[in-house]
């Protein structure tokens, strides 16, 4: 196996091609606006007959010739659109433009004439006499048409104007997110869209599972860092399953260049969220812990790739490293004792200290670790975002998920993404305990 014998830096440093779920390919689904038949202002609304409209007399006798080649059977359309131009060359109202632009977008849609359409559907919003009730649906269609076009600025506007008239069905912001994609304009796009998110949150709305996938599929494509953790950590938040963590994890994994100490945090929250899935996850989890330092977890570690399936005694790897954690274990732990003596001293010093919480973090006692990296904090030059990264890993265990959060809130530097996946995967753990959830703790997306 190729892959085991690259040293750390090299694996951390690879690219995954894809994610577990189907990320690139996902997408929003588009709209089916109902046709325009009539002009709205022909309708009764609350039995009361809509204001007159005022035709000019030229339009009226233009307009006639092609009205009764709508009605001739058979229907020659033909005819109809080349009589057209003739009756928009008459228009002088905004009467006139609205009926000319139904009688335009009609003879598109029966045609399948598309640009038609388009010009139908804009003289009647130019018109300014689509009734307010209606001018949603009138500038959603705009935008369908010019969606299909590939038309995207004019999409986008006539979309927007839609959802400014009330327009809602069909998500239509996640089809403003669309056209910005598709213009190659992720960062705007993922702007767009994320603002769209918030609000819905802020509202105490629930966000819809693709439109999280699909941010995180974009801002992956287009290697965006930041965006990529935001929308993922988004995902696992509000949709938390194996898949949604284990990508999480991994776009962390693949962009960040964390060295040894952070990555074994992060695959710690892998294991702990029981997204671990494939080779390279126990790899990289043995590698960082590194079996001459935390035997009983590379151990415990190798012990799950091989039940799962994933690991192979046979590969020289994880033989090697499954040899030396066994050949230290009964010495390791017989230096615990003595290692928790050294680190409550007085005269004991931040390394002492933090080796001691690494030591009983390693064994998963939480208790004496939580004690160890608490008295670390003490210390004069502590690595202060290691250790309180770890000391929330240790209070998580524990139960205490309140304390945990109030320290990973406190992590600054590259630690502060994998931080705030913690602090994630804390919430989820006290909701599903019972236990009271803080939320002005979580990470702003």
């Amino acid at each position: 196996m190729q892959f085991l014998t690259l040293n750390r830096s090299s694996r951390g440093k690879a690219r995954a091609s894809k994610l577990a779920i189907a990320l690139a390919s996902a997408t929003f689904a588009f709209v089916s606006v109902s046709a325009l038949e009539t002009p709205a202002f022909a309708k009764k609304e609350k039995k009361e007959e809509a204001a007159k409209p005022n035709y000019s007399k030229g339009f009226i006798e233009a307009y006639k010739p092609v009205e009764a080649l709508t009605k001739a059977n058979p229907k020659d359309n033909a005819a109809i659109i080349a009589a057209l131009p003739a009756m928009d060359a008459a228009i002088e109202t905004d009467d006139d433009r609205f009926i000319a632009g139904n009688m335009t977008y009609i003879t598109g849609r029966d045609t399948k004439d598309r640009a038609l359409e388009r010009k139908g559907v804009g003289m009647m919003l130019q018109s300014g006499k689509v009734p307010d009730d209606a001018k949603g649906s009138y500038n959603m269609l705009a935008g369908q048409l010019a969606y299909q076009d590939k038309d995207w600025d004019p999409a986008r506007t006539y979309i927007l104007a839609a959802i400014d008239a009330g327009y809602t069905e069909n998500d239509p912001q996640a089809i403003v997110a669309e056209t910005y994609f598709n213009q190659e304009k992720p960062v705007e796009g993922l702007k767009y869209l994320g603002g769209v998110i918030n609000k819905k949150v802020a509202a105490g709305e629930k966000v819809d599972e693709s439109w999280l996938k699909r941010g995180v599929a974009i801002a992956y494509k287009a290697d965006l860092p930041d965006a990529s953790a935001s929308f993922a950590n988004m995902l696992v938040k509000y949709y938390p399953t194996p898949t949604s963590w284990g990508d999480a994890i991994a776009i962390q994994r693949n962009f960040f260049n964390y060295d040894s100490q952070q990555l074994l945090d992060l695959m710690r929250l892998a294991d702990a969220s029981k997204s671990m899935r494939n080779e390279r996850d126990y790899v990289d989890y043995i590698d960082s812990a590194d079996a001459r330092r935390l035997p009983a977890e590379v151990n415990r570690v190798i012990n799950e790739g091989l039940a799962a399936g994933l690991l192979n005694t046979k590969d020289v790897f994880i033989s090697e490293a499954q040899g030396i954690a066994k050949g230290r274990l009964a010495g390791d732990k017989a230096d615990l004792a003595g290692l928790e003596s050294d680190a409550v001293k007085p005269t004991s010093n931040a390394v002492t200290a933090t080796a001691a919480g690494d030591a009983f973090l390693s064994y998963q006692d939480y208790a004496t670790a939580d004690k160890m990296y608490t008295n670390a904090l003490t210390k004069a030059g502590v690595d202060m975002p290691r250790v309180l990264n770890r000391l929330a890993i240790a209070q998580i265990g524990e139960g205490k998920y309140d304390e945990a959060k109030v320290n990973l809130v406190k992590v600054d530097g590259p630690r502060k993404q994998i931080a705030n996946l913690w602090i994630i995967y804390a919430n989820q753990q006290a909701a599903s305990s019972s236990a009271p959830v803080s939320e002005e703790t979580q990470p702003t997306q």
